[in-house]
């Protein structure tokens, strides 16, 4: 599936469309399917802003990000962060329902106690 995002590089006049590809439809993705789709749109602006070098690693914190109803259906996944923006789709998956894997996805690890007693 071809997922078209809008990218904006922060200091810029224009955005830019780009497109991701994920394997699945998004009515069948899993939580690694959004891990993909997030790192895919924080690279895509790192790319706008650094054409051409070596892409750093990611990690998913330090952004803000919404999913929004699309007028004609579906929804848009929207990231933010100092260095731009990046929108994806429309997607066609509940909204509620890609919220909820957002929020797993950007979870913190669980904490393991390391307590003896």
């Amino acid at each position: 599936m071809s997922i078209e995002m809008d990218v904006w590089v922060r200091g810029t006049v224009n955005a830019v469309t780009r497109h991701v590809t994920l394997e699945t439809s998004a009515d069948r993705w899993s939580d690694a399917d959004v891990r993909t789709l997030l790192t895919e749109m924080l690279l895509a602006i790192e790319r706008e802003k650094n054409p051409g070098g070596e892409p750093p690693p990611v990690t998913l914190r330090g952004f803000s990000w919404i999913v929004s109803a699309y007028e004609s259906g579906g929804v848009i996944l929207h990231l933010e962060m100092a260095m731009g923006t990046a929108s994806a789709g429309p997607l066609a998956i509940e909204e509620a329902r890609l919220t909820g894997m957002v929020n797993r996805v950007l979870a913190p690890p669980a904490q393991q106690s390391e307590r003896v007693h």
